[in-house]
């Protein structure tokens, strides 16, 4: 059936247009009065509201982001004593059914902390009942004693870093198939209600058949690209999947994607590997040796799959970009947050585009100035990448900021957050930019009718305003995720 979209403005033209949407591809943009050829379709009156391409984050976790909302939350913890206390009311207030019930917390950032996490703090909260908290940005956790002896046996340490932590987590799935299915429609419903259309998902884990049995059972109204780690990439090559091929049998909704490496680690945990040293003298750590990165990424360039390289410190991206540059393909860097200045042309001319999470900037910009002083005026530098031609990809990282590119678009244009002033204002980049960032199509004749109907202008939008955005409405394939208009 026909859709018009009627009276839109485009951000950045003047006047209204009519949006004719037919086989889920907009068929033709024509001045307001002017489309022909849908009488028998259904007409949406968009009153001058603002129309734009639907919008995508292009790396999230999202089992994991599903999850979130039903784990502790203890990101507002300012002190291993104070994120105690919170599993000590947690585990209060709600007791555990069996022995096997293990209490999970999200969202603890240490690096700022005056005290040190231990287990007995949590097994003073919590006595024999498991608990295991999950640092903030993903690559550590805590355990107490009961914890470690079920997921980490014989591990001396009470907080657990990179692939150790790693191991914990990906053991603590809570719920069956079906009820991770549940959570994961609701997580997408929420996303529409944001304008979002798709996602890059680079969950751990075999996601081709998680995605497939979603979609089978109820469409997400979601497009799905699933990432695909080292210890599946031989599966992945026997399998003949590349990156951009669409899966048979999901409507066209899943595509396979990248090809994942973790290279080094993160900021709060002093892992993401750096020239300079941390306060405490480390370098952090490379995951991989260069030459075992490069092997690698040229065995998923040979089977067809474009590399997307894990790289936070400045040493971690000079290698990424190094390991790019002897396979001779292009790819992606995911967060790309500390870079060299001589690094930064390299990204547009070996075509590797800086996959990045502006919201994270908000979020580390106390710790960086702790963990890497003087040189934060190249840490998040987006303005400097655009500047050189790289092309840019904004995502969450949920759960490790929320799935809301909205939020994205904002730091990256305000730089700032909670009425604070910019941080390296410099690096803001403009509205334009931002939301280019934040999308994959463009509102034209023969384009995907993924689209997203906004109250206000992106373009003129202060950044707080942009960080609200009200969408009215959200299509995937011309058909509506999210309605306020009807």
């Amino acid at each position: 059936m026909t859709l018009l979209l009627a009276g839109a403005r485009l951000p950045g033209r003047d006047g209204l247009v009519d949006v004719v949407i037919d086989g889920g591809r907009i068929a033709s943009v024509e001045p307001t009065g002017s489309a022909t050829g849908v009488a028998a379709g259904e007409r949406i009156p968009l009153d001058g509201r603002w129309l734009v391409p639907g919008l995508w984050d292009q790396h999230v976790h999202f089992t994991q982001w599903a999850q979130t909302a039903r784990r502790l939350d203890v990101s507002r913890a300012g002190s291993a004593a104070e994120a105690a206390a919170l599993v000590r009311a947690r585990a209060e207030a709600s007791p555990a059914d069996s022995p096997d019930d293990v209490l999970v917390g999200f969202g603890f950032h240490d690096a700022l902390w005056p005290d040190v996490p231990t287990r007995e703090l949590l097994d003073a909260a919590a006595g024999d009942r498991p608990v295991v908290l999950i640092a903030g940005d993903l690559h550590c956790s805590w355990l107490n004693s009961a914890a470690a002896a079920r997921f980490a046996p014989g591990t001396p340490d009470a907080v657990l870093r990179e692939d150790a932590s790693f191991a914990v987590t990906s053991l603590l799935t809570a719920a069956d198939d079906a009820t991770l299915d549940r959570w994961a429609a609701d997580a997408a419903r929420v996303a529409a209600t944001r304008g979002v259309v798709g996602i890059v998902d680079l969950e751990y884990g075999w996601n081709l058949d998680v995605w497939r049995r979603r979609i089978a059972d109820s469409a997400p109204g979601l497009r799905v690209e699933f990432g695909i780690y080292g210890d599946h990439l031989d599966r992945a090559a026997s399998l003949g999947l590349r990156t951009g091929d669409v899966v048979e049998g999901t409507g066209g909704l899943l595509t396979v994607g990248p090809y994942k490496v973790i290279s080094d680690g993160s900021l709060n945990t002093r892992t993401a590997l750096c020239t300079h040293a941390y306060p405490d003298g480390g370098h952090g750590v490379a995951n991989l040796a260069p030459s075992e990165l490069v092997e690698r990424m040229r065995f998923a360039v040979d089977h067809g799959l474009v590399p997307a390289v894990h790289a936070i410190g400045d040493e971690a991206n000079r290698r990424a970009l190094d390991a790019f540059e002897a396979v001779g393909a292009g790819g992606r860097i995911e967060h790309a947050q500390l870079i060299d200045a001589s690094d930064i042309p390299r990204f547009a001319r070996l075509g590797v585009t800086a996959s990045v999470q502006p919201e994270h900037a908000m979020d580390d910009r106390d710790v960086a100035e702790r963990l890497w002083p003087g040189r934060t005026d190249r840490a998040f530098p987006l303005a400097d990448l655009h500047a050189a031609g790289a092309r840019l990809a904004f995502g969450s990282d949920a759960p490790v900021a929320p799935l809301d590119p909205w939020a994205a678009i904002a730091s990256a244009v305000g730089r700032s957050r909670d009425g604070r002033d910019p941080w390296h204002p410099e690096q803001s980049l403009p509205p334009e930019a931002a939301l280019g960032a934040s999308v994959r199509s463009s509102v034209t004749p023969a384009g995907p009718a993924d689209l997203a109907v906004l109250d206000r202008d992106p373009l003129t939008s202060a950044p707080d305003d942009l960080r609200t955005m009200p969408v009215a409405a959200t299509f995937v394939a011309g058909r509506a995720t999210h309605d306020t208009l009807r």
